[in-house]
């Protein structure tokens, strides 16, 4: 259980550091910080239990492309988000993520999951319990990170939106970095 525990913080941090960059960049409220938790919580649980089913078989397929379609899907938008910060005028709000955004960096951010999915047997925690430990964690950890990037975000002002999509792009690059140089 402790392992299980370990790996469920490591695949949390992405989702985290995710959730920072949008509490920086935008003015959230009780029911942002909770959209954030359950679909990152979500996304977590659910990726787990896709790269266990896809099963070994599928496993070079799978880690071949993740890094790519995680490092694509992030500077994607962080790169909307340094636009957006630099475009923007002082007085103006910041958007909070719409539906979509906020579930393609969920998705983004848990691919990692979906591939350490495959070795959840391993672990000899039920499947099922392993995917729900991996998730509550994440929105566990999710939810206060989305109100520490608002106390950041409320000292740096506009500059809060480009270091959001800076750290989306560096969240993109390290696990791109991390499985292409280090296989994971």
């Amino acid at each position: 259980m402790t392992t299980l525990i370990l790996l469920s913080l490591g695949l949390a941090m992405d989702a985290f550091a995710a959730a920072v960059a949008q509490g920086a960049s935008s003015r959230p409220n009780r029911s942002t910080a909770l959209r954030m938790s359950l679909a990152f919580g979500l996304a977590q649980a659910i990726m787990p239990l896709l790269g266990w089913g896809l099963g070994i078989a599928f496993a070079a397929v799978m880690a071949s492309v993740a890094h790519w379609i995680a490092l694509a899907l992030l500077s994607g938008l962080g790169l909307r988000m340094i636009k957006e910060g630099l475009d923007r005028h002082p007085d103006q709000p910041i958007k909070e993520l719409s539906l979509w955004p906020l579930l393609v960096v969920a998705i983004a951010t848990s691919i990692d999951a979906a591939v350490a999915g495959i070795t959840l047997p391993s672990f000899g925690a039920p499947i099922v319990l392993a995917c729900a430990v991996i998730g509550l964690t994440t929105a566990l950890l999710t939810y206060p990170g989305v109100y520490l990037g608002a106390l950041v975000g409320a000292r740096i002002g506009k500059w809060a939106e480009v270091l959001g999509g800076l750290i989306l792009i560096g969240l993109g690059v390290k696990i791109f970095v991390a499985q292409q140089y280090f296989g994971g």
